[in-house]
């Protein structure tokens, strides 16, 4: 069944991606080895990285493991500010205790609120001392976009960043701390009875996934870094303000595909990167999607399918997939492979077969 699902996927794709079709949001196809650009679409419109951020959170944290300031097995507690972050999270007691180890974990797989206070504090002392050292991170990295205000990505109007700078922090983090990369690549995780599962439905279904993290606001959309690997050579996608997890999940993977089925003897001549592509000069300042996303509670309950602005291409190929099939099972059949165990900012479930429903909860990871 598995294996039929994944040709599937495959076969739509293909179909997707014989012609990349533009999207109304950021998006950019990169090789972190060389940082080389395959595709790119508004790399430095301005925008909210919901749990994105979290890749900064991660990045930080592994510095200082490196530097010996914090253990994987070290217990950390869990404070009253952390508890009263809103979901996604694990949801501790007061003084209740995770390893290094495990909190890392459900940051990058549950996208846990709470937990991220919790490391910060016990990194930094304070969740205001280690915001301030993911900014002086950032501006090191060249994110010049970018700017924090939290450890997780929860609203807030000055936590911005761009689909460029989220491309570099992903690089940054998986070519100097290869020794995490399991972490990015599990499906889920478990702390004692309870299974933690990932938003990133690629995981599960596109052939080579490997990482890396999803993010989910109203004002963000469902933004999505999707990382995969075949034949050794590695691919990232940055995604930004789809309108759905489903919508993500299929624009991402149809941007690896692309890469995988299009990278040939000419990139050797390829010299550009997310270092050297020029600026956008007329790159937009910050935006919201939130009257296009299909969530409960964040303005627009029934997914977006008028033929305005926010309307993605990728709809119109893969309405021409169904008809060019003669049968609309094939399309129904990819795109349910494509989704996720759970709705993003929903609770887990405890299957890893549960359906999605049709709108997730407006909860941000």
């Amino acid at each position: 069944m598995r294996s039929h699902a994944a040709g599937i996927v495959a076969t739509l794709l293909i179909w997707l991606t014989a012609s990349l079709p533009a999207s109304a949001n950021p998006t950019l196809l990169f090789e972190p080895a060389t940082g080389k650009v395959l595709y790119a679409e508004d790399i430095d419109d301005i925008w909210h990285p919901a749990s994105l951020t979290k890749l900064m959170t991660a990045y930080v944290a592994f510095e200082a493991i490196k530097e010996g300031k914090v253990r994987l097995d070290d217990k950390i507690p869990c404070s009253l500010v952390a508890t009263l972050q809103p979901p996604s999270k694990v949801g501790l007691n007061v003084g209740a205790t995770l390893s290094v180890e495990q909190a890392l974990q459900a940051v990058i797989i549950k996208s846990a609120n709470d937990v991220t206070v919790m490391l910060a504090e016990a990194i930094s002392g304070s969740e205001s001392a280690f915001i301030d050292r993911m900014n002086a991170t950032a501006r090191r990295l060249g994110m010049t976009h970018t700017n924090f205000v939290n450890t997780n990505g929860l609203p807030d109007p000055g936590q911005l960043t761009s689909a460029r700078d989220i491309a570099k922090i992903s690089r940054a983090v998986v070519s100097e701390y290869p020794q995490y990369a399991s972490y990015w690549a599990m499906p889920d995780m478990r702390i004692g009875k309870r299974r933690l599962g990932s938003h990133n439905a690629l995981l599960r279904t596109f052939a080579g996934a490997d990482g890396l993290k999803t993010g989910f606001t109203c004002d963000s959309g469902y933004n999505v870094v999707a990382s995969a690997t075949r034949d050794g050579r590695r691919l990232m996608a940055v995604v930004l303000g789809e309108s759905s997890g489903n919508e993500r999940a299929i624009r991402a993977a149809s941007l690896l595909e692309y890469g995988f089925q299009t990278y040939d003897w000419k990139q050797l001549f390829n010299t550009t990167t997310i270092d050297t592509l020029p600026m956008d000069p007329s790159a937009k300042g910050i935006t919201t999607v939130r009257d296009t996303v299909a969530a409960w509670g964040c303005g627009g309950h029934k997914r977006h399918t008028s033929a305005g602005k926010h309307k993605s291409k990728n709809k119109v190929a893969t309405s021409k997939v169904k008809r060019a099939k003669k049968s609309g099972e094939a399309d129904d059949d990819a795109r349910s492979a494509l989704k996720g165990p759970d709705a993003e900012g929903a609770p887990s479930s405890s299957s890893a077969g549960a359906a999605q429903p049709q709108a997730a909860q407006a909860s941000p990871e």
